[in-house]
This record gives structure tokens, sequence and C-alpha cells, in this order.
């Protein structure tokens, strides 16, 4: 999953994306709120979650807020903010927040918050993807290979080659670009290769054609990628 952080104090933001990293989420996060919002309104990435500090400069997390929600944008958002007054916690919720946290706070809450936004909101992905013959865990984060008569069989995947075929998986027959999947692979910060997209699809595939799937990710020239359900079934 991947989490927009807007924050500008960089100990505390350093100390959340670290958290989360450890919890094997991709964290692009952002000191100020122009910078988020250029993020959000040009959808140059997916995101599952956002952290938005109500007290960042240019934009306030209170006016990202009002923006996201006047753009009918139903990412779960969780406030921080040293604002502990009921009035406060009223005009973060009224703006749209789907939960608020008060700092300071304990990186347990934090991630238990994460995890009740995700169960509760409907614009999360849901336990289990089931795509043909594939099923997505992301529990375990695995997938697997249902045959004919017999138990599912588990492809080993690495972490990266996991969120490719999430991805794919996600936007079943349709075109994938290749910075559709830079950006949803990928940190902003992150240092990336021209030729990164297209080593790991290529391990993707090298892993399928394993368990006899050799034409399930294909190349569609001038337009990117796209996952074959024909070869799904």
């Amino acid at each position: 999953m991947k989490v927009l952080l807007v924050e500008d104090e960089p100990v505390l933001g350093a100390a959340i994306k670290q958290t989360l990293k450890q919890e094997k989420y991709i964290v692009d996060w952002v000191l100020n709120g122009a910078h988020a919002w250029d993020c959000l309104e040009h959808q140059k990435t997916q995101y599952t979650l956002a952290i938005f500090d109500w007290l960042v400069p240019g934009i306030s997390g209170l006016e990202l807020l009002r923006r996201l929600r006047t753009c009918n944008n139903p990412l779960p958002v969780l406030m921080l903010t040293a604002k502990d007054r009921m009035e406060d916690k009223v005009m973060g919720l009224d703006a749209g927040a789907d939960d608020y946290l008060v700092k300071p706070f304990g990186m347990e809450e934090l991630l238990a918050r994460l995890r009740a936004l995700q169960r509760r909101s409907p614009h999360i992905q849901p336990e289990q993807l089931h795509v043909g013959r594939f099923i997505l865990d992301y529990s375990t984060c695995t997938v697997s290979l249902q045959q004919a008569n017999s138990i599912p069989q588990v492809i080993s995947l690495t972490r990266k080659e996991f969120q490719v075929l999430e991805y794919f998986m996600k936007h079943p027959n349709q075109y994938v670009t290749r910075d559709q999947l830079l950006n949803y692979l990928y940190e902003m910060s992150a240092e990336r290769t021209s030729n990164v997209v297209a080593a790991q699809i290529r391990l993707v595939r090298r892993k399928l054609s394993e368990y006899g799937c050799d034409n399930l990710i294909e190349t569609v020239p001038g337009m990117g990628y796209r996952l074959n359900l024909n070869d799904a079934n």
C-alpha cells in the first residue's frame, strides 16, 4: 500500500516514514501542502491512505482536506495535530478527516489507527483479490495459483514482484503504462533507472512461466502492458 505523508517536522516525519516502511508501506513524504496538493491534484500516483499534519507550510492540512473532499476524493485521511481542543477535533472531522491523532503519540497507536482505517474504508483493498485462477492475499503478501481439483500453489515472489502483479490484478485487461507502474512501485525520492519497470516485469514473467502462465502479462506497443485475462483463467 502507498501512503502520502505530509509532515514538515524532519524528526517526526523521518520516524513515521521509517515505521511505515518497516510495515511494508510505500511512503511518499512531502514537507508542505503545496507539494502534497500537486501529488493529489495531478494524480501522479495512487495512494491508499494519507497522513496530514494540520500546520504544514503553504496549504494547511485542513485546507488539503477541504480541497480533497470538494473534489469528491474518498482517500482515507488521518490528521495529525497538536491541537487537542474539542472544537479543533470537530473542525478537522467536519473538514473530512477520517481519524484524528493528537501529538505526541506513539508509533504503535499510529499503526493501529491506520489498520482501523483500512478495515472500515470501502475504498481500501479487501483481504484477498481474485483474478481468474490467481488469488492475491494481503495478509500474507502471497499470490497463489488455483489448479484444477488441487490445493492452490503459492508462487514465490519478492516484495516488488508482488506489487507488480498486484497492480495488474487491480487493473485487469487495462493498458498500464511504465510511468503508472513506476509511481506505484517506488517512492518519489527513490532513485529510478530507465529500465527498472521492464526488469521487474521480466522477473515476474519468468516466475509465472514456471507455472505455465507464459503470456499473462503482455507488452502492447505504444501503450505499455496489459494483463491478458484469457491466460489468467
